[in-house]
């Protein structure tokens, strides 16, 4: 009997029920994995294996899909929807849609044109001035949402058309303005590379990064008297990291090597991750969509979280829209057209973010343009016609839904959150 209770008093507070204790070493940590899948907690697993599989159909097919100077090129197309999508995630996790990015970003790459080019501007002037009035898009989205009652759905659907006229307008008769290939924002989209030496000392920071973060986090559980990772597995991960990310960069290093561009769209998705998992806002967040009444009835400020995930959506959009017309080197009426807004959509969807609000990440934005953005380079090296990129996007897109909804009814019947 003294022995259970010295056992009992050893556990960490949040593992004395024994039905939660699963030991230490790897097995018990790949079994409750396990457990985490079968309960419906995916996590980016199902992404992560449909990327495996687009790299190896695709390879098979055309052996310069996996060569490092089109990995380059697919990286640096992916970062312009991709800064679209994470804000279309922030939305999407309060349970709202947002149908505009799209002519939100056409008007703000017409609105750098017309301010930078025609009227003489200094260009951090005119991408500040793209980016307010994206913000102010995002605020009157949000009174018309909160104050007026209008679903997101109409709210948007109406920017979305009165956005594309507005962009129209702007351009005026010649339809397209040209940026000049000598300004910064243009080099900085096309030309930017990091260093070779750089990009490793990167690598090397980030699993130090990752390594630092996880220990202080550990500790501070440890000394709640919580449950926490192992350091051994700290290590592990951190060393994977390394391993991993050291010769994806060695391997693009072969070509043009690693862009800025995509740099600093990795870098935005790490900073809304923290924003999300590591401040009160992002607790909010995921509190607004998992439930707003019993969100409100806590003491929530709903109101306020929706104003800030649709100004920061429309933000987004006006940045992703500045960052494809410096890759086009042009700002004309198909900006923010075509399926630039399904794709962003889309790609928040298929990366795991849920329609039923409440679950995501802002990975969530980087793995699924990663899928969409593969399956369209794939294609267009076996010439084969657009419309079978919007037929196998489709059907990525509706096994995604699928894959959240089963997912969500297993949550719900394991007694976890749905």
């Amino acid at each position: 009997m003294s022995d259970v209770k010295a056992a009992q008093a050893a556990a960490p507070l949040d593992l004395l029920d024994e039905r939660l204790r699963k030991g230490e070493g790897i097995k018990p940590v790949l079994r409750g994995v396990w457990d985490r899948i079968r309960s419906g907690d995916l996590g980016a697993l199902p992404i992560v294996l449909g990327l495996v599989v687009i790299a190896v159909v695709f390879q098979s097919l055309n052996s310069v899909f996996l060569s490092s100077a089109n990995l380059v090129n697919l990286l640096m197309e992916s970062a312009s929807v991709g800064i679209i999508a994470l804000g279309v995630v922030c939305v999407l996790l309060v349970g709202q849609i947002d149908l505009s990015v799209g002519s939100v970003s056409g008007l703000a790459a017409a609105l750098t044109a017309v301010t930078f080019v025609r009227e003489g501007w200094p260009l951090p002037l005119s991408m500040a001035a793209a980016i307010g009035a994206g913000a102010v898009i995002g605020w009157l989205y949000a009174q018309m949402v909160t104050r007026l009652g209008v679903p997101s759905f109409v709210a948007t659907l109406a920017g979305l058309l009165s956005f594309l006229g507005l962009q129209l307008w702007l351009l005026g008769d010649t339809g397209a303005i040209n940026l000049p290939f000598d300004s910064d924002l243009v080099h900085f989209a096309q030309l930017a590379f990091v260093p070779e030496w750089l990009s490793y000392a990167l690598v090397v920071l980030a699993a130090g990064w990752l390594f630092a973060t996880g220990h202080g986090l550990a500790r501070t559980r440890r000394a709640a008297g919580l449950s926490a990772r192992s350091t051994t597995l700290l290590v592990a991960r951190s060393a994977s990291v390394l391993v991993g990310l050291g010769f994806a960069v060695w391997y693009l290093n072969r070509a043009r090597g690693v862009g800025w561009l995509f740099v600093s769209f990795v870098v935005l998705v790490l900073v809304l991750n923290y924003a999300l998992t590591r401040t009160s806002w992002g607790r909010s967040v995921f509190a607004v969509g998992g439930n707003a009444e019993a969100a409100r009835r806590a003491g929530i400020n709903v109101r306020r979280v929706y104003t800030s995930v649709f100004v920061l959506c429309s933000s987004l959009a006006a940045l992703g829209g500045m960052v494809a017309a410096a890759r086009l080197a042009a700002a004309n009426q198909s900006s923010g057209g075509g399926d630039i807004n399904l794709n962003a959509i889309a790609a928040a969807v298929i990366g795991g973010t849920s329609l039923f609000g409440g679950r995501g990440s802002a990975f969530a934005a980087l793995l699924g343009i990663l899928v969409i953005q593969s399956i369209s380079n794939g294609l267009t090296l076996l010439d084969l016609d657009s419309s079978f990129r919007f037929i196998i996007t489709g059907l990525v897109l509706a096994v995604a839904v699928m894959l959240d909804s089963v997912a969500r009814r297993s949550r719900v019947a394991h007694g976890r959150a749905a």
